[in-house]
């Protein structure tokens, strides 16, 4: 995905090539406390590239590489906890690669970022879930416009369930 006019992030495919630096961000201690180990994580990952359950990015931010995300649809998973979310919703998760990014705003920037485009697609509701203690990041997607839905227990473990819906705009009806 190009960067919109104005918008200094770029989203683009995981690519094998991004295995390594990926590798360094999900062993940063800010990663490992609320992500599983790099090498259980980078195998899901790779699993997803061949399946196409997620889809996996990077986004990058001035020509460097910063930070990992996926977007899923929580409807192609039979037993997956926001399959009560409804159709056209996506899920998100997200990581600042190296810890000298974090606090500077990326997070919620890029999440707003991603959401334009993604509604810009069709896509109705975005959630994101990350860990209940994870104020940093709850935060970041506050002011990216993500609201609380509840507690949730996720695969991953508890869950601080949010979502962002598309803007549906009026049209006049005579």
């Amino acid at each position: 995905m190009s960067p919109e006019p104005g918008d200094p992030y770029v989203f683009r495919a995981l690519r094998h090539e991004d295995f390594p630096r990926l590798a360094q961000w999900l062993a940063e201690p800010h990663v490992t406390r609320w992500w599983d180990a790099a090498e259980v994580e980078l195998a899901a990952i790779a699993q997803a590239m061949k399946t196409g359950e997620t889809l996996p990015m990077i986004v990058e931010w001035e020509g460097r590489r910063l930070a990992y995300l996926q977007t899923y649809d929580p409807h192609r998973e039979p037993n997956h906890p926001y399959r009560d979310q409804p159709v056209g919703t996506l899920g998100l998760d997200m990581v600042i690669g190296l810890p000298d990014d974090i606090g500077k705003g990326h997070g919620g920037k890029i999440a707003a970022s991603l959401a334009a485009r993604l509604f810009e697609a069709g896509t109705k509701r975005i959630v994101i879930d990350p860990h209940p203690e994870n104020s940093r990041a709850i935060r970041a997607y506050e002011k990216a416009g993500f609201r609380f839905i509840d507690q949730r227990h996720s695969l991953y473990g508890p869950a601080h369930l949010m979502a962002l819906d598309a803007q549906i705009e009026e049209t006049d009806t005579p």
